[in-house]
């Protein structure tokens, strides 16, 4: 058995336009990882995917616009689920006045080798 605590103070900006707090993501159990992703009101993330990972967003917070592959954009809010199937195209947008926050539960783990960026130079 193993409890990680919860670090706020570990939360972190990526470029993908958001700020993360990994709550598990380790070499020791590679079947998964969680973290806690914030994405502040107006902003979009980074349009991405993630090759050979299965990606889930756990909406706890806020409300979004999330896009995935060709499929027409989604509104989201608190309790929705996301499964983002690996290799496909991905972004979410805060459309709300306060941060959007989800949890990205990843399998197997994210490594930053999975992820691609997609969005034209």
């Amino acid at each position: 058995m193993e409890i990680i605590r919860y670090e706020p103070e570990s939360e972190y900006y990526t470029e993908e336009r958001c700020y993360i707090i990994e709550l598990s993501n380790t070499p020791e159990d590679p079947a998964v990882s969680i973290a806690r992703a914030r994405v502040q009101p107006g902003v979009s993330t980074q349009l991405h995917r993630l090759r050979g990972v299965t990606e889930r967003y756990v909406i706890l917070q806020g409300r979004g616009l999330v896009e995935v592959g060709n499929l027409p954009p989604q509104e989201v809010g608190p309790g929705d689920v996301v499964r983002i199937p690996a290799d496909c195209p991905q972004r979410i947008t805060n459309t709300g006045d306060e941060d959007l926050i989800f949890l990205a539960v990843c399998t197997p783990r994210f490594t930053p080798e999975a992820y691609e960026h997609m969005e034209p130079s």
